[in-house]
Parts: C-alpha cells; sequence; structure tokens
C-alpha cells in the first residue's frame, strides 16, 4: 500500500490556478481543474483542506471528541470496583503503585452503580443519563499512558507524544480527510471560559502545514460576536473586503516569492481567506437559538450542553473533528472533595452527552460519527493522603493514574454494549486486553479508513505519523 503523503510545492509562482483557489474556492476552480485534467476540489495542490479519500472504505466520517479535562475518576463512573467497597479505609492487599503524590488506605467510590439498557452494563449514578445510551457505547476500561502527570499526558492523548512537539489527532484528521464545508474550519475545539493545560499545544499543527490545526472558540459566550470575535465587519462590505484580500494575497505573493514555500505564510493567508468564507456559515452554526425549543430543553442549559448541541450543528455542516473540553485548567482534577466535585461536574454535561447521542442516533448520524471520551487519565483506587499545598489538608480525593483507566466510544463502527478490557479488582492498573493510547489513535484512523502505519508526512528526513513507531488496532471494539 502506497502512504497517504501530500509534498509541498518547493517554488511559489503567481499562476490563475492559485489566483483562482485564493479568490473563489468554489467554481472557478474546479472548472479550471477540470481543464487541466486535475482531480477537482480534492487536489491537494488546489485546497488542501479539500475532501480527500481514505485509503480504504471508512467506518466514520468525522470525529468528536470528549475531553474531561483533569482525569476523570474510572472507578467513580464507568469502572465500578465492588473490592474497594469491602476494603474501604484498610491497606490494599498489593504493592501500590507510585502516582504523583502519596497514597492511603483504599477509598470507596461515594457514588453508587446502576445497570443500564439491555446490555446491562454498570454506570455511576451522576452519569445517569448517559448510562441510558449504554447500548450504543464501547467501555474501554483497560486504558493506560506513561506517567501520571497532565502535561506529558495531555500532549500524548492529544498529539500521540508526551515531550515532542508533534501535530494533534484532529490535524492528522483532516490532513488525511480535509474537510467538506469549506466556510468553516474542519478542526475546531472548544473550551468553554479560557485554555486547558499545555494550551494551545493540544490541538497544533506541530510539522503539518498550519491550515491543519485546531481553531479555537471560547464556548462560554453566548452572543455570537463575542463567540466568534469579529466575524463580522462593521465597517467594510463583503465585496469590499473582497478587493481587500486580492490585494493582500498579490503582496504576499511576492512576499512569499522571495521565500521558496513558507508554510506559516501560507497558513496565514489562508487563515484570512477563512475568516472571508466563515461569514457566510458561522453565524447561522453556532447560533443554537435556531434550533426548536424541544432540542434545546433535550440538550439543557449548561455551557456544556450548549457546545454540544453547537458541535452537532457543525457536523451537519461537514466539520471534520470537533473537540469539547469540560473547561479551562483542569477540572477534573479533584485531589480533594471528589464525591462533591464529581457530582458537580457530571451534572454539568450528562445530560447534554446523552442528548447528543440520542440527537445524532435519530438523525442517521451516529453511525458515522465517532464519538470518544476520555481525560488524559484516571485516579487512583486509593485516598491521597494530605500534602501541604496540594490538597488542603483532605484526605476525601484521589491522586492522578496512568496505570489504568476508562474511555468511552460510540457510532462510528465501534460495537454498542460492549465492554473491552480489564483493570484490576481495585482498579489500579490494567491488567486485562491493555489498550494504550498509541492503540487507540490506531483504531481511531482505522474506523476512518486509515492504516496508521501509512498516514505519514515528511518531515526532518523521515516519515513521521501519529503513532510513531507502536500502535495496534484494537479489533474487538470494532463492529
Amino acid at each position: 500500500m502506497s502512504h497517504h503523503r501530500f509534498t509541498e510545492v518547493d517554488d511559489f509562482v503567481v499562476s490563475r490556478r492559485d489566483f483562482l483557489r485564493r479568490t473563489g474556492m468554489g467554481f472557478g476552480a474546479l472548472g479550471f481543474a477540470g481543464l487541466l485534467g486535475a482531480p477537482g476540489v480534492a487536489s491537494a495542490a488546489l485546497n488542501p483542506t479539500a475532501p480527500k479519500q481514505p485509503q480504504f472504505a471508512p467506518r466514520a466520517r468525522r470525529v468528536v471528541h470528549i475531553f474531561m479535562n483533569g482525569g476523570m475518576s474510572h472507578v467513580d463512573t464507568f469502572d465500578p470496583k465492588p473490592e474497594l467497597d469491602r476494603m474501604h479505609g484498610q491497606p490494599l492487599p498489593m504493592d501500590t503503585l507510585r502516582t504523583e503524590r502519596p497514597t492511603g488506605a483504599a477509598m470507596k467510590s461515594p457514588f453508587k452503580f446502576h445497570r443500564y439498557g439491555e446490555s446491562g452494563i454498570p454506570v455511576s449514578e451522576i452519569f445517569a443519563k448517559t448510562g441510558q445510551c449504554v447500548d450504543d457505547m464501547c467501555i474501554i476500561r483497560s486504558m493506560y499512558a506513561d506517567v501520571p502527570n497532565h502535561e506529558p499526558s495531555l500532549l500524548l492523548m492529544n498529539c500521540g507524544d508526551a515531550r515532542l512537539i508533534r501535530p494533534s489527532v484532529g490535524s492528522w484528521v483532516t490532513y488525511g480527510l480535509g474537510t467538506e464545508n469549506q466556510n468553516l474550519p474542519g478542526f475546531i475545539v472548544m473550551c468553554p471560559g479560557g485554555y486547558p493545560i499545555q494550551e494551545s499545544q493540544n490541538w497544533q499543527a506541530g510539522f503539518l502545514p498550519g491550515v491543519y490545526q485546531g481553531t479555537y472558540i471560547d464556548s462560554s459566550h453566548t452572543k455570537i460576536e463575542e463567540l466568534i470575535e469579529n466575524i463580522e465587519s462593521k465597517y467594510t462590505s463583503m465585496p469590499a473586503q473582497r478587493k481587500q484580500l486580492d490585494l493582500l494575497h498579490e503582496l504576499n505573493a511576492i512576499h512569499q516569492r522571495e521565500r521558496s514555500h513558507d508554510e506559516q505564510l501560507e497558513a496565514r493567508i489562508q487563515s484570512y481567506e477563512l475568516a472571508y468564507r466563515m461569514q457566510l456559515d458561522a453565524t447561522d452554526a453556532f447560533d443554537v437559538q435556531r434550533e426548536p425549543e424541544y432540542i434545546r430543553t433535550m440538550y439543557g442549559d449548561t455551557v456544556q450542553s450548549r457546545q454540544l448541541l453547537i458541535t452537532r450543528r457543525l457536523l451537519e455542516r461537514g466539520v471534520r473533528f470537533v473537540q469539547l473540553w469540560h473547561g479551562e485548567g483542569q477540572p477534573w482534577d479533584q485531589h480533594d472533595d471528589l464525591e462533591a466535585g464529581h457530582r458537580r461536574l457530571a451534572g454539568q454535561c450528562d445530560q447534554g452527552i446523552a442528548a447528543f447521542l440520542t440527537d445524532l442516533k435519530q438523525r442517521g448520524m451516529l453511525e458515522d460519527t465517532l464519538v470518544l471520551c476520555t481525560g488524559e487519565f484516571g485516579r487512583t483506587p486509593a485516598v491521597e493522603l494530605p500534602t501541604p499545598g496540594a490538597n488542603a489538608g483532605k484526605i476525601n480525593g484521589r491522586d492522578h493514574n496512568h496505570f489504568g483507566f476508562t474511555a468511552w466510544m460510540a457510532g462510528g463502527g465501534v460495537k454498542g454494549g460492549h465492554i473491552h478490557g480489564a483493570t484490576d479488582p481495585f482498579g489500579w492498573q490494567a491488567v486485562e486486553d491493555r489498550v494504550h493510547v498509541h492503540d487507540l489513535h490506531a483504531t481511531m484512523l482505522h474506523l476512518l479508513g486509515f492504516d496508521h502505519e501509512q498516514l505519514t508526512y515528511r518531515y526532518a528526513g523521515r516519515d513521521f505519523r501519529l503513532t510513531d513507531v507502536k500502535g495496534h488496532i484494537v479489533h474487538d471494539i470494532v463492529a
């Protein structure tokens, strides 16, 4: 199988084709490409974000990643451990694994678990509404990562490498597949209130062309002009803006011709054009008030619910990859007061997640939309001991745990009502059918129609891929 790779043009030449690509992005470029015998707008030389064909028939066409940043506790949500109830307050009968901070005795979950659906999969009471969708969900209880620290674990989950600058998953997906709507970014990131830890590195394009990086939206805003700043010009008409951009394009072309193929300049040119075109579609896509009242009621009125409803509207309009963060910083990081914290956070998103899965399914979109929900790691089954300046001296929280945690997937060709793998009886480490983050990425790309070893990009003299030299497809979770 040949590598799915696009090579960059070495010398920039201002041509009629390039002019049409920059100014039209539509019928003009399409017609000119046809005259030249090129494969329409799908040609990367004409438009790097145009829709592209995967290597083989895909199960999923688009991806939504719900990110519980900070580290949601698996033993309090989707991986119940009766042994923790029995051993509560006692030393665990095993060698406790080294995490970021000292831990003590077993700590039972403060939440009850109930079985849902025909599959009877147990889910915590704090995700009772999501649990009603469990027959469409594949629960992966055997995830593991490399280290118990936020920063490297976030980069591993989002970019496939814990230390080095690498393209994010969303960037790889839009590089491989393009996007179906040229008037909206192909990769959109929503995080209410500000950035998560590691900020925009989580959705960086790395060494891929900058056009593939994520576009950040602060979804805490409700007014369109605040949600997407400067989306409309109050001083210049659309035709006048077009003339300004044409002039700017000519100046940039002269500048770029003297500097070979400057990818940063190319990304800046593309961003100007995208901002101009977004005026056509973005205002409509982000305005949830255009939804019927019963749909808005179904989702709920939290920030997380609203960004899930926006996501469905974006998917309908051809956006390829949407990542939804719970909030600024690391909200799920409960080193203390875990019961109150997890109950509050789950309450903010439980109804919205259930509504989102239900809405996609009733519209026939779930079968080709891959929905993924993860944190960067899980949390320890043992209580975290008092640490100066860390947990206010309280003994009611859990430390980070990268040895074993849970992720769930739905739609996009995964088995519904299925549990894959297991942690040990206490939930400390994955012991059965273990799934590393690289394996998760390999499986996601497989569902999107790519061999993760063949989706590559040549940089610094070698072919790079999302999974580097690792990763195995987890066939057991594929329907």
